[in-house]
């Protein structure tokens, strides 16, 4: 049952882009931001610890993307929402923030027009995702097919991409297992086996990979 009024968890590390969707979302009567985060290990822990419906989560924030949190609250806290925002209109990023759980894709630059739409879709258990995302879903898996070319998904963990995604923010090795409470030893192995998956040789092309993937901002 939709309740009466949506609690919503806003999550982005730009406190301008919060405040702006915030004033936004709290000028409708069924919507109310009562929690925000400024990356995505603050806003998974927020929404595992807080009282709200939905959470709206910026594509690429530090320590933790919004798509590893919107999959990690899918997988421990799968009755509450998840919306993405990007400012990318990205297919790519579109078909990871599905997978993740995510019930919608709203980008940035539109928000103010797609966003509470969006929020309200969510809430009545209907996808969404921005203008013209189906054109690109359609075009793509028919290039695909044409061409008898597998449809692949990422041929890493959500832990390789978490750990990627902390080496493309300069994370060093001691770093990344404090964060993810793991060993060193753990980190590096995981390293070396993500090098090899993606035919890589160092950080700087797997900060280029994290971009390109939308692990990080450019």
């Amino acid at each position: 049952m939709t309740p009466l009024k949506t609690r919503i968890l806003l999550a982005d590390d730009h406190a301008l882009v919060r405040h702006g969707l915030r004033m936004v979302l709290d000028a409708q009567p069924d919507l109310e931001v009562v929690a925000q985060a400024g990356d995505g290990a603050e806003a998974l822990a927020t929404a595992l610890a807080e009282d709200v419906d939905l959470a709206i989560l910026d594509i690429a924030m530090p320590r933790m993307s919004g798509l590893h949190a919107a999959r990690e609250l899918n997988r421990r806290r799968p009755q509450l929402r998840t919306l993405i925002l990007s400012m990318h209109e990205n297919e790519q990023y579109l078909y990871q923030a599905l997978k993740a759980g995510a019930s919608g894709y709203v980008v940035k630059t539109v928000a103010d027009r797609d966003l509470i739409e969006t929020c309200r879709a969510a809430m009545r258990g209907e996808p969404f995702v921005y203008p013209g995302a189906m054109n690109a879903v359609i075009r793509h898996y028919l290039h695909r097919a044409r061409n008898d070319q597998p449809l692949r998904d990422d041929p890493l963990t959500p832990r390789e991409q978490e750990i990627v995604k902390l080496i493309a923010e300069a994370y060093s090795s001691k770093d990344i297992a404090e964060t993810l409470v793991i060993s060193e030893k753990t980190v590096e192995r995981h390293r070396a086996n993500i090098l090899e998956k993606l035919g890589m040789r160092d950080r700087v092309e797997l900060t280029r990979y994290a971009i390109r993937r939308g692990l990080v901002d450019p």
